[in-house]
């Protein structure tokens, strides 16, 4: 069988798809310009040919039109981070009440994902002495979405400060679901290279440290 030759990329396009890296930011503000239909489609599409173990596509997209659904959401959120809050410091208290964590009143696309441990599809492979590797396998779809959006001028926001149960709860997806993360799409309101967490000073990035044995 003839085998299709390997794409070569050149200079430019690498210097590009690091910038794509470094543009990829966690997105919490922003406009109120819809995303298209077919634009998110294709996201989705971009996402599904994410590298899953055992080519088992675990993940499972929940798109959450429904404004009762989102206001739970919402609720949700608020209550899981009021009892984080509680639970800081008190000298770090009032600088995680400044913090902005999620975009949910202004992103105009929920997305919830979830990863189907159990899957048939991939017959088990790869996963029968590390069965997590299925939800890391979700994780990689998320990242490829990310940066597909981010080509597109996409901005997206991972709420991770909420209860999974409620959530799955308020979603009504099948009991042996995983969650594994809430996203916010949309039209960022303002873009910037360096994360806001950061430009908070809330944490700074470390450099890269490598193990060798």
């Amino acid at each position: 069988m003839e085998q299709s030759p390997v794409p070569v990329f050149a200079r430019a396009f690498r210097d590009q798809l690091r910038d794509l890296f470094v543009w990829r930011r966690d997105v919490r503000h922003f406009r109120s310009m819809p995303i298209a239909p077919d634009v998110l489609t294709r996201l989705l599409e971009l996402a599904h040919l994410a590298p899953s173990v055992g080519l088992s596509q675990p993940w499972r997209f929940v798109l959450v039109d429904d404004p009762q659904r989102r206001a739970a959401i919402v609720e949700n959120f608020e209550v899981c981070n009021a009892q984080a809050l509680r639970r800081e410091p008190t000298e770090r208290a009032s600088a995680y009440a400044k913090l902005k964590l999620a975009g949910l009143q202004e992103a105009p696309v929920h997305l919830a994902v979830f990863a189907e441990d159990s899957t048939p599809q991939g017959h088990g492979l790869g996963r029968r002495t590390m069965p997590e590797t299925v939800r890391y396998s979700t994780v990689m779809a998320i990242h490829t979405l990310w940066l597909a959006a981010r080509a597109e001028g996409i901005g997206v926001g991972w709420v991770s400060i909420l209860d999974p149960a409620a959530v799955a709860m308020t979603l009504d997806v099948p009991s042996h679901w995983a969650f594994i993360g809430y996203l916010c799409l949309g039209y960022p309101a303002h873009a910037d290279d360096t994360p806001e967490l950061e430009r908070q000073g809330w944490q700074t990035r470390t450099p890269l440290q490598i193990l060798r044995r």
